[in-house]
Formats: structure tokens, sequence, C-alpha cells
């Protein structure tokens, strides 16, 4: 059986992680119900500003094949993959939407949460095998300094989404003062019966609030001397 999909028209956390349109894609390709139902491979760069201290980060995150399709589907021109023109509007809309996730980025100073400001220097772009990356900086609201340690993590909450680092030089600081350093404590697997318990069910019973993805994620620390 065929099934086809019209291109997303609306910003692509709400194509991306709505539940219901994500669902009804798994269901059509005869997926599982367990989360996590969209995978993204992470890169980031820490960026420093003149004064050395830390502005923010950009980040490049490429999706997973079945998102990838769909995104691009019934763009591009003889079956070449759309390019970052093409793709333009539809990353300024998307992006500008990730507010309401919060960026899926949660950065710390001393124990305080700090916040960021709205994305720039966005593209959305599609390889030869139409595979879609996004690509952003993401400001911080108020520049910290690099002498206190910072640490940050990509991840959502309810684990809809899995974001994990690519393996090979996932985290890169740009313009450091000297002697900075990046490190990435990895988070403990889940044991069997945690994993039993991804399912549907058990996170449409999440309580407001509840936070389940930062098991699961990766906390990046930069210190500087």
């Amino acid at each position: 059986m065929t099934f086809r999909f019209k291109h997303p028209s609306l910003p692509l956390p709400r194509v991306l992680f709505s539940r219901a349109l994500t669902l009804a894609l798994l269901a059509a390709s005869g997926a599982a119900s367990a989360h996590p139902h969209v995978w993204v491979a992470v890169r980031s760069e820490v960026v420093f500003a003149p004064d050395g201290k830390i502005m923010g980060m950009r980040h490049a995150w490429e999706f997973d094949e079945m998102y990838s399709a769909f995104a691009v589907q019934g763009l591009g021109k003889d079956g070449k993959p759309p390019t970052r023109e093409e793709l333009a509007p539809l990353a300024k809309t998307n992006v500008e939407s990730l507010a309401e996730f919060e960026f899926f980025t949660f950065a710390k100073q001393g124990g305080a949460k700090l916040k960021f400001l709205e994305p720039t220097d966005v593209t959305l772009e599609s390889n030869e095998k139409k595979i879609v990356t996004l690509r952003f900086l993401l400001p911080l609201e108020a520049p910290v300094p690099a002498q206190k340690p910072f640490s940050f993590q990509v991840y959502d909450p309810t684990y809809f989404v899995s974001f994990s680092f690519e393996k090979q030089n996932p985290i890169t600081l740009s313009k450091p003062p000297a002697g900075c350093s990046v490190s990435a404590v990895e988070p403990k697997p889940l044991v069997a019966e945690e994993n039993k318990k991804l399912t549907e069910a058990f996170f449409q019973n999440f309580s407001p609030g509840a936070d389940f993805g930062i098991k699961l994620a990766t906390r990046v620390i930069v210190a500087c001397p």
C-alpha cells in the first residue's frame, strides 16, 4: 500500500514534533509505537565573543531518513535534492517556532539556567541523499564569562525526539581564549526494565513539566582558565 503526504506547511517543530502527525507517519510505515519517534544527530560549536565571553552556540541538526524524506517531498527538480534557496522560507518559519520548545537547548552556569535570543544564520540543507540538516546560531540573551564552568545539553524533555551527538568531532570551540577545553559527560544507559516503559501510553501519562529526556542527554562542559 502506498501513502502520500503533502509537503509540511506548518513550522518544523509543529510538524516534526506533532504527536498526531508523526504517529500517523509511523503507522503508515509500520513502525512500533514506542519512543523516540524522530532521531537527530547533533554537532555543536560553542561561540566566543572578541572579549572572551561565551556568546552562544552554533548547532547543526541532521534528521533521520524518514523525516528528511517527508520534509523535502515535492521539492527539488529532476530527482535532485532541493537547494538551500528553495528551503530558505521553510527554514526561517521553522526555526522561529523553536522558542516554544526552548530550542531543545538547556544551558547553565553557576547552577543558573541561561536564556537564549532568537536564532540567526538559519539554513536548511538537503544533501545528495536527501538527508536534511538544520543549521543555526543560538545566541545567549547575555554573554557569560568563560572563566566560570559553562554547560549545556540538547534534548527533548518528552523523549519524543532523540537528540544524540555525532561520534566524531561533535563539539568544537570557536575562537576561545587560550587554555579552554571542552568535555562531554555521557548519560547512563537505560536498563532493560526502563526500556520496556518507553511506550506511547507511558509518555501520554506524563505530568506537566515532567522531564524524561534529561536522563539520556549528554552534558557538555566548557572550562577556561
